[in-house]
């Protein structure tokens, strides 16, 4: 049981301004603000007291932002404050350095455990390696998603312990667009990670994209920073490998799903960011029944990038995660 608070901008011009250019957005009432507006997004994570979102919202406005939408979580009994806040403000009234310097002040006030602020026209954009095996279907759909603008991600390289044809389709997208793609095989005792934390050593998180090979608690650590995964199954069920969606097939379960989820040393047990659904009935054979789920993971898999990245997603509590 949890309790849930949420605070929403009454701007209806808003609505789904996520897809919409802020250059020429002037605050309601004021003819003389600035017609080239930034738009930035927050997220703040506490121990819970009186006031936060009130000195939230001043610290936004006292320098001319305005607060398009916030999202607020306080679990019951829990002591603990989450917030996501967007806002549009103007660059030159408040430089971007001087938001991190406000930002901070309050993260100190309150001891915050996470304060992030994040400006995508200003910010770069998170640098991304991925990892895939012989599977191309979540792959193919990340380089589209990164080619079509759709992921706010630079692909610094795609690492796989499976060697693709030079004519092959994802080979001509990654040598087209300057993409490095670095075979790595494997074997059982060489998982060659020394050489995979080499190739990602300046990536902000890693995206195993189908990648068929269980990544060691060393080179977890090592690395220190996020790595999702898809995994082909409505987890905690149907955990482990290939033999996944021919065991659900099997069992002829009516749903079938995909799970993505940041990985952790323990197989298919980190925090859940995206989960996804669809109804399948004897009708299905294994081939439809297949296609399905593939269609599931290319979804859920950009879905989490894309939450990720908008800075929807915080850790909650040992192995939970709260999704703005």
């Amino acid at each position: 049981m949890s309790l849930t608070r949420r605070v929403s901008s009454s701007l209806p011009q808003f609505v789904g301004f996520a897809k919409r250019s802020f250059k020429s957005y002037k605050l309601p009432g004021d003819p003389s603000s600035s017609p080239s507006l930034t738009y930035g997004i927050h997220i703040f994570h506490c121990p819970d007291e009186v006031g936060i979102v009130a000195k939230l919202s001043e610290c936004i406005a006292s320098r001319g932002g305005n607060i398009l939408g916030a999202d607020v979580f306080v679990p019951e009994n829990k002591n603990v404050f989450y917030s996501r806040s967007e806002f549009v403000f103007d660059p030159v009234k408040w430089p971007r350095e001087q938001m991190d310097e406000d930002f901070m002040k309050l993260s100190r006030m309150y001891s915050a455990t996470r304060s992030v602020v994040r400006v995508p026209d200003l910010d770069p954009k998170f640098k991304i390696s991925v990892l895939a095996s012989k599977q191309d279907h979540c792959l193919v759909d990340l380089l589209h998603g990164w080619q079509d603008r759709r992921l706010p991600v630079d692909i610094t390289c795609v690492i796989s312990n499976h060697h693709r044809d030079p004519n092959t389709h994802v080979m001509s997208f990654l040598e087209r667009n300057n993409i490095p793609y670095h075979y790595l095989q494997t074997t059982k005792e060489n998982k060659r990670e020394g050489e995979i934390l080499e190739l990602v050593l300046n990536t902000d998180f890693l995206v195993l994209a189908r990648y068929m090979q269980v990544l060691s608690g060393h080179f977890l650590r090592t690395y220190g920073k996020d790595v999702i995964n898809i995994h082909h199954g409505l987890l905690p069920s149907f955990k482990g490998g290939n033999p996944c969606k021919q065991q659900a097939f099997d069992a002829g379960v009516k749903l079938i799903g995909a799970t993505s989820h940041f990985v952790t040393e323990e197989l298919d047990s980190g925090p859940i960011i995206e989960q996804m659904v669809e109804r399948v009935s004897h009708r299905d054979n294994l081939q439809s029944f297949v296609q399905k789920s593939e269609n599931l993971e290319r979804q859920c898999l950009s879905k989490a990038i894309r939450s990720y990245c908008e800075l929807r997603v915080l850790p909650y509590e040992e192995n939970r995660t709260v999704v703005f």
